[in-house]
């Protein structure tokens, strides 16, 4: 016979477990959209400590909608190499261009990231970073649903190595960076350059190359890095997602060796 209490401990204690164990990290991924997911499977992979905290209850970020809604999305030939590797099977459209189901993707990215180690804490969200000696150090989190009603509630923090902004265009972690701590970022101008107009090649391109440290300690790729670097947008196209997601953890696990 089931128990209720018994169910209700069963997710009290293992939930406890997998976020006490969240407290110390090599990497804090802030957003779970395509580069984040990305990043987070190769780090864990890797053997990396890797944990993800997304304020929405789904994960996944823009990729679920497609484009406009229509679930399907496109690749081109460099992000399709990243969807072989991983395990992804996509449609040729043209020489060039690739299709492949929204849905597909995004569970499939989920559950890839998760099998290989990933922790992922949905309905979590990002208020503060922790600074240490001049770099940051971790994060202070908080349930989403407190940020969203603007409740006077403390807070936890947890420590990590490097911390990585996979928030898309708002780049929540750098954000609050530049407008609490009045830090220089490693940008053109030393702060948020901001989001260009919609070019999609230049953009595919900006992703990858804006991935990249910006301050000791803090990392951005995909959308997110195009926001603070200045890139442009690119729609729903989304192979620099995911080489701005590889290209990420490679470099972050060159560092934590």
């Amino acid at each position: 016979m089931l128990n209720e209490v018994t169910i209700s401990r069963g997710i009290i204690d293992a939930y406890m477990k997998k976020l006490s164990d969240a407290l110390e990290l090599d990497v804090a991924i802030v957003g779970g959209g395509p580069s984040g997911l990305v990043a987070g499977l190769y780090l864990a992979k890797a053997g990396k400590r890797v944990a993800m905290f997304d304020r929405r209850l789904s994960i996944g970020g823009g990729v679920w909608g497609g484009g406009m809604m229509f679930n399907e999305v496109v690749v081109q030939e460099e992000g399709k190499a990243v969807l072989d590797d991983l395990g992804f099977f996509c449609q040729l459209f043209q020489p060039g261009y690739y299709t492949l189901d929204s849905v597909y993707l995004a569970s499939g990215l989920v559950y890839k990231a998760v099998s290989a180690g990933l922790k992922i804490f949905n309905l979590v969200a990002m208020e503060d970073v922790v600074i240490k000696q001049g770099r940051v150090a971790g994060l202070v989190i908080n349930w989403g649903a407190v940020e969203t009603l603007k409740w006077h509630v403390d807070p936890l923090t947890l420590h990590a190595s490097y911390v990585l902004d996979a928030t898309g265009h708002p780049a929540n972690v750098a954000e609050v960076l530049v407008r609490k701590m009045g830090v220089r970022l490693d940008t053109a101008t030393g702060g948020m350059v901001g989001e260009k107009s919609m070019e999609a090649e230049t953009g595919e391109i900006d992703t990858v190359n804006n991935s990249r440290e910006v301050y000791p300690g803090l990392f951005v790729s995909g959308m997110a890095a195009n926001a603070v670097c200045g890139g442009y947008r690119m729609g729903p196209v989304f192979g620099g997602m995911l080489l701005s997601g590889q290209k990420v953890a490679r470099t972050l696990i060159e560092r934590l060796q």
